[in-house]
């Protein structure tokens, strides 16, 4: 289950840095995940959340592979980070 206050931080952190969906590009992609990065969100959490709105994204293709290259430089494995209890 998601933590609501850390989808809305992620909502606010988009909408502060790309104001829409269409105004989203290369560049501010990078600072967004950044941002949240830096607020301690999960960059693949980020990253999940832009897929599951792709469809409102203008080059979605181009987008996710920026964002994807993004957080294997910022990450230590590139790979997401299990949510889950054993």
């Amino acid at each position: 289950m998601v933590d609501e206050s850390i989808q809305a931080r992620v909502e606010d952190n988009f909408m502060n840095i790309c104001d829409s969906w269409g105004n989203c590009n290369e560049e501010n992609i990078q600072f967004f995940l950044a941002e949240c990065y830096g607020q301690s969100i999960d960059p693949q959490f980020c990253m999940s959340w832009l897929e599951q709105h792709k469809e409102q994204l203008p080059n979605w293709s181009s987008l996710s592979v920026i964002a994807q290259e993004w957080i294997n430089e910022h990450t230590s494995t590139g790979s997401p980070l299990s949510m889950e209890n054993d």
